[in-house]
């Protein structure tokens, strides 16, 4: 049995907003609220991709009519899992107990 660092990425939707910043801050505090006190042990930044043309980074974040779509990461250690496939599962049983109605989708499981 190993650890594994799993990253699982989510879609929040945050209404009534005026800036792309409000929106990240937003989607950030919903997520620690949601995690504590169950998961406060998941590590929540902001997503970023890169972009197609000059490669740098991008916030994950788009803005129209005041409504917004964030992307977070979320990072959690996983203890003793069988394989890197039962780390993400335990890994999304665990956030999406207390993130329930927030899509999750597995970016990356790395042993420790």
């Amino acid at each position: 049995m190993s650890d594994y660092l799993v990253t699982l990425e989510s879609a929040w939707i945050i209404k009534d907003v005026k800036s792309m910043d409000d929106a990240v801050s937003i989607a950030i505090s919903e997520a620690g609220k949601r995690l504590n006190p169950s998961a406060k042990f998941v590590e929540i930044e902001a997503g970023m991709i890169a972009c197609p043309f000059c490669e740098g980074e991008l916030n994950t974040a788009l803005v129209v009519a005041g409504t917004a779509l964030v992307g977070l990461m979320l990072e959690m250690k996983v203890f003793r899992a069988e394989s890197e496939e039962h780390a993400a599962r335990i890994a999304k049983s665990v956030v999406g107990k207390a993130l329930h109605d927030v899509p999750l989708k597995v970016q990356e499981v790395q042993e420790l």
